[in-house]
């Protein structure tokens, strides 16, 4: 019977003797932070109030557009163009990427190359004849090109002239 009265008895001595306070390290961090300068936060700006903006600036240039450079109005009116009149010739039915250069051949000292079109015909032409959708006009034929001189519009709408080739086809002997 004593036991059972002493052995309880031992247990709640113990669990009181570990009870001591709990956390006292934090709260003497606590009660020493008080004690240190507090910081002032600043108050807010003054918010401006909204004042609305018109855009005038319609009538201004768009610096987003390319610009077209005029020429003197003594010069306006010549320059290059096509000659729109002209009656088409067959090969200018198709893409200058689209043709091929098959082969060259010499009659009466005059040099014709010939061209394969897309849809497998062949033609002959010589300096002088017409290629390709910009108006290429042949200038020279050499074994392995045809030199071209075209006429293409630019951005503006002016048109200008390039230079292209069309050289021989690599499968050309197949």
């Amino acid at each position: 019977m004593i036991r059972r009265i002493l052995i309880p008895m031992l247990i709640c001595l113990g669990l009181a003797s570990c009870g001591g306070e709990s956390y006292s390290d934090l709260r003497q961090f606590v009660k020493e932070s008080e004690n240190l300068p507090h910081g002032r936060i600043p108050p807010l700006p003054d918010v401006k109030p909204y004042e609305p903006f018109t855009y005038d600036a319609y009538n201004l240039v768009d610096p987003f557009k390319p610009r077209k450079i005029e020429p003197p109005k003594t010069l306006a009116g010549g320059g290059i163009q096509p000659d729109l009149a002209r009656r088409k010739e067959p090969l200018e039915a198709y893409p200058l990427e689209n043709l091929r250069m098959v082969g060259t051949l010499q009659q009466n000292k005059a040099t014709y190359a010939l061209v394969k079109s897309p849809d497998n015909n062949l033609f002959r032409v010589k300096s002088g004849n017409y290629l390709g959708q910009n108006f290429g006009l042949i200038t020279e034929i050499s074994e392995s090109t045809i030199k071209l001189k075209e006429i293409v519009q630019d951005s503006g709408g002016d048109w200008t002239e390039r230079v292209s080739t069309l050289t021989l086809a690599e499968d050309a002997g197949k």
